[in-house]
């Protein structure tokens, strides 16, 4: 009977792995945590940096542009003055090099079809006459009478002279020639703008030096001045503000620079007067009170600035109150007096 009930019942097989002892579970390393966050960091870092990059780059590319787009227009101003000249090749060089550098500059590509129709009309000149040897001595003599402008320091002179050697030869001497050109139209621009006070002339004649070689930092910093001049003159009785900005600059480099009318410093005293007025009048008292000190340490204030300066300092340095002590009745003492006893 037991054998029967033993055979009905079910039987469980042991397995191998019932009877192994259990395995620990592992923690995830430290370690690996720390380089995750380490690498995250690091992930975060270059992100950083690269926005910062294309930030600075967005902002160089910005400049750039910014720069080539002044000297687009002033490569089409000479161009013009170029071709009101006749100097026909060199307008088409500025021409070209503007369309090259922006197809869709205003006017360029139709100023540059006008040059070149221009400079195929051909002029009427006397028949050449066949020599069998060419003939330096017109080019040699105008050689010498350069040489001896530019020593008396006849700029214009000179030019015409080299101009003159040019036309009858171009190949003379052309090393030269070209550092005479140079000598020459450097010169004449750096007493243009100092001396005459023909600021854009002498702009124009230094940019043509460089057609010749890089100017010196002299010459350099003498237009740019002379441009800064410009500038603020445009700003002038509009934009005080602007004006005192640029004849600041220019004042501190170039003092006696001049257009024909005023010098540089004489504009930065009238335009800081002026400024501080523009201040007071916004009750911006403190800020017109230092315009004022500037303009005063280099002349005279004017009615108008000097009343407005007095009030500026009265308003931005306002007198303190000063209390006076309110006198305080002496203290008395209380009667102390003892009764007496009475006597009998």
């Amino acid at each position: 009977m037991s054998e029967n009930t033993e055979s009905t019942q079910p039987t469980q097989t042991v397995q191998a792995d019932d009877t192994q002892p259990l395995k620990p579970i592992k923690k995830p390393s430290r370690w690996k945590s720390i380089l995750l966050g380490i690498l995250g960091l690091l992930v975060l870092a270059g992100l950083g940096a690269y926005g910062g990059y294309a930030a600075g780059l967005n902002d160089r590319v910005s400049a750039e542009n910014e720069v080539v787009t002044k000297q687009l227009a002033e490569q089409y101003q000479f161009a013009l003055v170029d071709i009101e000249f006749g100097r026909y090749e060199a307008a088409i060089q500025r021409l070209e090099f503007i369309i090259a550098n922006d197809p869709e500059y205003p006017g360029a590509a139709e100023k540059l079809t006008e040059v070149m129709v221009i400079s195929v009309i051909p002029t009427p000149s006397p028949a050449p006459t066949l020599t069998s040897t060419p003939d330096f001595s017109g080019a040699e003599s105008a050689y010498q009478r350069a040489q001896q402008l530019i020593a008396a320091q006849d700029w214009p002179g000179a030019l015409n002279a080299l101009d003159t050697i040019r036309k009858l030869d171009p190949s003379y001497k052309t090393a030269q020639v070209d550092g005479m050109y140079y000598f020459a139209l450097r010169n004449y621009g750096h007493s243009l703008i100092l001396q005459a006070g023909n600021l854009e002339g002498g702009i124009y004649q230094l940019t043509l030096a460089e057609r010749f070689g890089p100017l010196d930092n002299t010459a350099y910093g003498l237009r740019e001045g002379a441009r800064m001049y410009l500038v603020g003159a445009s700003f002038w009785e509009l934009d005080w503000q602007q004006a005192y900005t640029y004849f600041s600059q220019v004042g501190a480099g170039w003092p006696s620079m001049w257009d024909g009318t005023m010098t540089a410093s004489n504009r930065l005293y009238i335009a800081a007067m002026r400024y501080g007025d523009d201040l007071y009048k916004r009750q911006q008292f403190c800020d017109a009170y230092n315009m004022y000190q500037i303009a005063s340490g280099m002349g005279e204030l004017d009615n108008p600035a000097a009343g407005y300066a007095d009030d500026s300092f009265v308003q931005c340095f306002p007198a303190t109150p000063t209390f006076e002590p309110t006198p305080t009745l002496g203290l008395t003492e209380a009667p102390t007096d003892v009764p007496t006893a009475p006597t009998p």
